[in-house]
């Protein structure tokens, strides 16, 4: 929690209480519903809060953005981002329902008011966003499929609207056959160990 007042310093006291509330949130329904393993649980602020906060080291969602987050499991990277910028509508999915179930009760328990959810394949949604998120949930080829035709036409950030994907290792083969991918390495802003080898992919992706 530390880390995160010091890398996002003018949080309002409602962010800051709601940051602070996640590890309780998520322990008491990590209980319940095992979503994040026991090991990760003692690690939430730095392997998945912080690790999602990476996408807003990119970009920064003006007012009435609208996000989806394909595969968010137990809400990463969309329950952080949503308390970071609760001016942007996040739309978070999932094809497992008790995920689902933790990513609403957590979201409720936050009074988060920009997020839904529901369990849903990204082929499915039937509805186009300004960004798409997800973090390591499959390849980039089979990713970019599900999720192709689902994004505006009008972009209004200095990035074009597309894919911020949270993924590790070496993903060059894995890349090789998008030449517009820029890559951002998670340890030119975060110090811990873990985001050694982390990084944001951007890739912009055309309407249609």
């Amino acid at each position: 929690m530390d880390e995160i007042l010091k890398q996002f310093p003018n949080l309002s006291d409602n962010q800051c209480a709601q940051f602070a509330k996640l590890q309780e949130l998520y322990t008491e329904w990590n209980a319940k519903i095992n979503v994040i393993s026991r090991k990760d649980i003692d690690e939430l602020y730095t392997r998945h809060v912080l690790h999602s906060l990476g996408i807003a080291k990119i970009i920064e969602f003006q007012p009435g953005t609208s996000v989806m987050d394909v595969g968010t499991g137990g809400g990463f990277p969309g329950i952080p981002l949503a308390i970071l910028f609760p001016e942007t509508q996040f739309y978070l999915i999932d094809v497992i329902a008790k995920k689902i179930r933790v990513v609403s009760e957590v979201a409720a328990g936050l009074g988060l008011t920009n997020v839904r959810a529901a369990q849903m394949r990204a082929a499915q949604v039937n509805e186009e966003f300004d960004f798409i998120v997800s973090r390591a949930v499959t390849n980039m080829p089979d990713f970019v499929k599900w999720v192709r035709g689902k994004t505006k036409k009008l972009s209004k950030h200095s990035l074009d609207n597309g894919v911020l994907y949270l993924k590790g290792g070496d993903l060059t083969e894995e890349l090789a056959v998008f030449q517009k991918t820029v890559l951002y390495s998670l340890s030119d802003y975060f110090e811990d160990p873990f985001f050694e080898t982390k990084k944001v992919v951007y890739l912009p992706l055309k309407y249609k």
